[in-house]
């Protein structure tokens, strides 16, 4: 029996409007009711998240900013901030490179270390309450994510690059056509969920997660059955459970309706 399901939001929850399905609400909620939990699995920030999911936010949990933000019954049960010393190392490397433009984020704020015209926005990059800076945020900021905007939309040879660089301080995954994820080695949305499941006592076979990037990859490999999008990147298909279909045409929902109804 699925007692937990993890979602990823852009390419996956959200439609090709980057909306949430309105059928979404009453899913989760009736889900809630016969005992599954669902939990919105993104690189978004956990305000941002609470935006998007305002009808059901107490009746649901998060993993937000890939991992770093963990929220079970209204509560935080996770934290993960980036040590200062790795941001120094990650902001000398992307200035030697003029394609590659580096934004950091704190709880509330994403601070751009370039001019913001250099940066496109796109799916959960969206840089809410952005702040150009010169020079890095003082130590007393808690940096929860970092990426990088590639210029020239090669992200797969970025990411390759940035791991010959620092890949003993992050683990660089490509997220959407221009962007990479600077992640904490050892923090993901699959160490998230594995706090969401420690906190209600659930197992790994119990547990059905839905992703489209490569920073779902963790996620799709740790959960009992996971679930790649038809649209989703091809190693992630490859190494999925099931591949299931598109998000413009709601198939997590459908996904969720099928587990409602296989528990009446």
């Amino acid at each position: 029996m699925i007692k937990l399901i993890a979602s990823d939001m852009d390419g996956t929850l959200l439609d090709e409007s980057s909306q949430v399905p309105e059928e979404t609400y009453e899913l989760i909620r009736a889900l809630r009711d016969r005992g599954v939990h669902f939990a919105a699995s993104s690189g978004r920030r956990f305000d941002k998240l609470c935006q998007f999911f305002a009808p059901v936010r107490e009746e649901m949990d998060f993993v937000a900013s890939n991992g770093a933000q963990v929220y079970a019954e209204g509560r935080q049960i996770g934290r993960e901030v980036y040590s200062h010393l790795s941001i120094r190392r990650l902001a000398k490397t992307v200035a030697l490179f003029d394609n590659l433009h580096l934004a950091l984020f704190d709880r509330t704020k994403s601070f751009l270390l370039d001019d913001e015209g250099k940066f496109v926005r796109e799916v959960d990059k969206d840089l809410p309450n952005v702040e150009r800076i010169w020079e890095l945020p003082d130590v007393d900021v808690n940096i929860i994510k970092a990426s990088v905007f590639c210029s020239d939309g090669n992200v797969m040879d970025n990411a390759y690059v940035l791991t010959q660089e620092l890949g003993d301080d992050f683990v660089f995954a490509p997220s959407g056509s221009s962007w990479i994820d600077c992640m904490q080695p050892g923090v993901s949305k699959a160490t998230g969920v594995q706090l969401l499941m420690e906190h209600y006592g659930i197992e790994r076979d119990e547990v059905m997660a839905f992703g489209d990037a490569m920073n779902d990859y963790q996620l799709i490999r740790f959960a009992g059955c996971g679930c790649a999008m038809e649209n989703g990147r091809p190693a992630l298909k490859a190494v999925a459970d099931r591949v299931v279909g598109r998000n413009r045409d709601h198939a997590v929902q459908a996904e969720m309706r099928r587990i409602l109804e296989s528990l009446d």
